[in-house]
């Protein structure tokens, strides 16, 4: 039996949420544990800090050094955050498996643990999402809003120093790190729309990795991956991108899946939501065809002020 070796982003977040992986394989899929590696990579987005995503390239950045692992053959499977890929894969390379999704909302952390509405007139928030950033500027047009890129320890550093006063954090990932209580407030999804696929945990592998594909069925959660499928389904109609605030969410009930998505402009003085739902076996193509809607009603020229 040939070890399995994992690729993964070396940040904390992201050995915790590999390491989720591995034990989910060692439990459910009868691998040893001595069988099971973790192999930490530093990708382009975790080396350049100082520029917005959208400058350097969007979210492959967090994804190319270990893909490119995958289609060498050097890595086995990557585990990713699920928001961070790309809607369009390399070819041979496909997703295996959808770990059960944590919580949606965003929490927002202030200096002192001010909340964002206790924020003073004028304050700083820092975040490298258009997402967040135009939707505090919705909610605070006050405030000034500034590029904070990093991994989770990162940033909370630069709050702690004032380069900021206050940040935005997915709560999944604070969840998995066992930080919850660095938050001011978490967020409701009616005031902050997550982004899409926020909270999931993808495995990618190569498509005609027979192995991996028989292991990693083992430990998909099917709902989540019908729920991140539309969601993926709607970014890729809209051709969304780090240079467009985009949000979207699914949920399952039973045999039904319900979405709700919007856009907006970076300034967060336009928004435009669309909600649907149908047949969960449709996951996907609802998601894109909301994301088509919207794309047609909002016109070519949305995003240029």
């Amino acid at each position: 039996m040939n070890t399995i070796r994992i690729g993964t982003r070396g940040s904390r977040l992201a050995l915790a949420q590999a390491q989720m992986v591995a034990d989910a394989i060692v439990a459910n899929a009868g691998i040893p544990k001595d069988m099971v590696e973790i192999v930490p990579i530093q990708t382009t987005g975790d080396k350049v800090l100082d520029r917005p995503l959208a400058e350097l390239g969007g979210k492959g950045l967090f994804t190319k050094e270990i893909e490119t692992g995958l289609l060498d053959e050097t890595l086995d499977c990557a585990v990713h955050s699920a928001k961070d890929l790309e809607t369009i894969l390399p070819s041979p390379l496909t997703l295996g498996a959808f770990m059960k999704r944590a919580d949606v909302r965003d929490v927002f952390i202030g200096r002192g643990g001010l909340t964002l509405s206790e924020l003073p007139e004028g304050a700083t928030v820092g975040t490298a999402s258009l997402r967040r950033q135009a939707l505090v500027r919705r909610e605070r047009p006050d405030l000034k809003v500034e590029v904070l890129r990093g991994n989770v320890q990162t940033r909370l550093s630069k709050l702690d120093a004032g380069v900021c006063d206050g940040t935005l954090l997915a709560l999944a990932g604070l969840i998995r790190l066992d930080m919850v209580d660095v938050a001011s407030e978490i967020l409701s999804l009616d005031r902050f729309p997550p982004a899409c696929a926020q909270g999931a945990i993808v495995v990618e592998i190569r498509r005609d990795d027979d192995r991996m594909i028989d292991i990693l069925a083992k430990i998909n959660d099917p709902e989540t991956e019908h729920a991140v499928g539309a969601e993926r389904g709607f970014l890729a109609a809209l051709d969304g991108s780090c240079r467009t605030p985009i949000a979207g969410h699914a949920t399952i009930t039973g045999d039904r899946l319900d979405f709700a998505g919007l856009v907006a402009t970076p300034d967060g003085l336009r928004i435009e939501e669309i909600e649907g739902n149908g047949a969960v076996a449709d996951a996907a193509e609802i998601g894109y065809d909301l994301g088509h809607r919207l794309r047609a009603r909002i016109g070519p020229y949305f995003f240029e002020g």
